[in-house]
């Protein structure tokens, strides 16, 4: 679980990215527009995946013996559609994150009774992007709030 949880969280460290961060380093990405390397970056990955698809290759991952949905979600926490946890009980789980670039993000988490869970750990990058798709939800929900 561990390696997977580093691999996931390391984004970066396919060929593309050890290319970027070497850039980086020298210099040789200032003059360059960040959003649009970004974009290409990320066209990269994904003919990447589309190659591993048409290959028939999966990607290297731990099988998870249970799959649910995620009902509502916090900074820390979050509730399952279905009472699937045993209280108290530390688990490890993958969330789809549904940002761009979309992708699969680690957790370890403790669970509180049969459907809320307390995140325990989380790649200090997905915890950023976690906490600002929390801020984004609630900020819709506020707005849909004052539509009434």
């Amino acid at each position: 679980m561990e390696r997977e949880f580093q691999m996931l969280s390391g984004v970066d460290d396919d060929a593309i990215g050890q290319w970027l961060k070497l850039a980086k380093a020298k210099g040789d990405t200032q003059d360059t527009d960040r959003v649009l390397l970004q974009l290409i970056i990320e066209l990269h990955r994904k003919i990447d995946r589309l190659e591993q698809k048409i290959d028939h290759a999966t990607p290297n991952r731990i099988e998870l013996s249970t799959h649910a949905m995620i009902d509502s979600i916090g900074f820390e926490d979050f509730v399952l559609t279905k009472a699937l946890l045993e209280p108290a009980q530390n688990y490890y789980g993958r969330v789809t994150m549904p940002v761009y670039p979309q992708r699969d993000v680690a957790i370890f988490f403790t669970a509180i009774d049969a459907q809320h869970a307390h995140i325990t750990r989380m790649h200090e990058r997905d915890e950023n992007d976690w906490n600002s798709y929390v801020t984004a939800r609630e900020r819709i929900m506020i707005r849909q709030l004052k539509g009434r």
